[in-house]
């Protein structure tokens, strides 16, 4: 599969559970190596950066293996502490191992890490965290060498809220002396998964959906059943889709009150939205009004995770959007691909701004990154006439089986 040929114009109707959280189940992944012992994820989605997790932790000697529709993972084994570059270079998010990893082994080893490209995505702040808790750390040509023969707990102020830095300086926290105590932490419904698992392995980790996390370091006890929170940005882009191609969606397995920035942009665009336990409905005649300014900001607010996949939804909205990327410098590389369907973007810097046409036209576009991808679904939904999606590897990095899902919806798409 290299393309995705989508057929737009058909309105989108019907249910559709939502898969599992890709932003939780790599922390979880990289957590599961705190315990020699047996993790069982249920609801694990199947993702490229899910297999490349699991490359990584048999190169460390665990035991990974689908087992039906769950990801066992057996850490007993574990032997080694380093990653090789050509396992880093697929994922950014694989340096989230690098806490855990020091709090089991004590040695960590790696090269600085791949991913969508995004512009700067230092990791100075997870390094300054670890040395702070006691790890010593060299960098040499590209390549981490840290020991940490005794962490030890204490109170540290991240200088930004970064989601990754938290996930890391829990999991190092976890091996750690005494009691790390968490300060301008992240507040992203996937740290509060991960302290869900962590809880459950039998670590003491508190205040996640805070901005104080303490963590008392201790060595987990437990084997884990866990089941992954819900997508909320795969949410995010089926609403979009459904808004911007018109029709009647349900979507089931979900947090409403991780949405409410989302829902709350597309009820403002005139969606009429409705949510419960577990579900969320919109109903979209297909054509919105603009909604003034979206600002993307960490969780509570927009997340920057969304922001493309609204662009896209506006896109044949009445008047002008303006969107301020927050989070990342280069959050806009997706435009150029829209306007080659016939949006009428301007970007300057952080500020894009988005005028409504009367139709977009399919063409063939390409994915810069994942979510850029995701906003091409979400335009050729709504496009007249025929929308060929190249380089869709991006796309695979984080939902599990997006033409399956629009299909199910009405969508006349298909690969090839």
């Amino acid at each position: 599969m290299s393309h995705i040929i989508l057929q737009g114009g058909a309105r989108l109707e019907g249910t559709l559970p939502v898969q599992g959280a890709k932003n939780s189940v790599l922390p979880i992944l990289a957590a599961s190596i705190l315990h020699p012992g047996r993790t069982v994820l249920q609801g694990c989605p199947h993702l490229s950066d899910v297999e490349a997790s699991i490359r990584i932790l048999r190169h460390l000697g665990c035991r990974a293996d689908w087992e039906g529709g769950d990801l066992v993972v057996d850490a007993s084994g574990i032997d080694r502490w380093d990653i090789p570059d050509h396992l880093m270079r697929e994922m950014r998010s694989s340096v989230v191992f690098l806490g855990s990893i020091l709090a089991r082994m004590g040695w960590a080893e790696m090269s600085h890490p791949g991913g969508c490209e995004l512009g700067p995505r230092p990791i100075d702040l997870h390094l300054a965290v670890l040395r702070q808790l006691g790890a010593g750390i060299r960098e040499e040509g590209g390549c981490l060498r840290c020991t940490a023969q005794r962490l030890e707990g204490r109170e540290i102020t991240l200088s930004m809220p970064s989601v990754g830095a938290t996930e890391n300086a829990i999991l190092a926290a976890c091996g750690a002396y005494g009691e790390t105590v968490l300060l301008n932490a992240a507040r992203e419904p996937e740290i509060g998964d991960l302290q869900d698992f962590l809880c459950a392995m039998g670590c003491q980790v508190k205040g996640a959906g805070s901005s104080t996390i303490c963590i008392q370091g201790r060595q987990p006890t437990r084997d884990v059943r866990h089941t992954v929170m819900p997508d909320r940005i795969v949410a995010a882009t089926y609403l979009a889709a459904a808004a911007a191609a018109g029709g009647e969606v349900e979507l089931t397995q979900v947090h409403p009150g991780h949405l409410s920035t989302v829902t709350a942009a597309l009820h403002a665009a005139g969606c009429q939205i409705y949510s419960g336990e577990g579900r969320i409905v919109l109903r979209s005649e297909g054509r919105l009004r603009s909604i003034g300014t979206v600002r993307t900001a960490p969780y509570p607010g927009f997340p920057t995770d969304a922001q493309a996949v609204l662009m896209a939804a506006l896109l044949r909205g009445h008047g002008s959007t303006v969107f301020v990327e927050n989070i990342f410098e280069n959050r806009y590389r997706h435009v150029d691909e829209l306007c080659r369907m016939g949006a009428d973007i301007r970007v300057a810097d952080r500020v894009a701004v988005v005028t409504g046409v009367p139709c977009l036209c399919g063409a063939s576009v390409r994915c810069t990154d994942l979510r850029g991808g995701a906003a091409l679904l979400v335009a050729g939904a709504a496009a007249q006439g025929e929308t060929r999606i190249g380089d869709i590897f991006h796309i695979q990095r984080g939902y599990q089986d997006p033409v399956g899902d629009l299909r199910q919806l009405g969508a006349r798409i298909e690969t090839g």
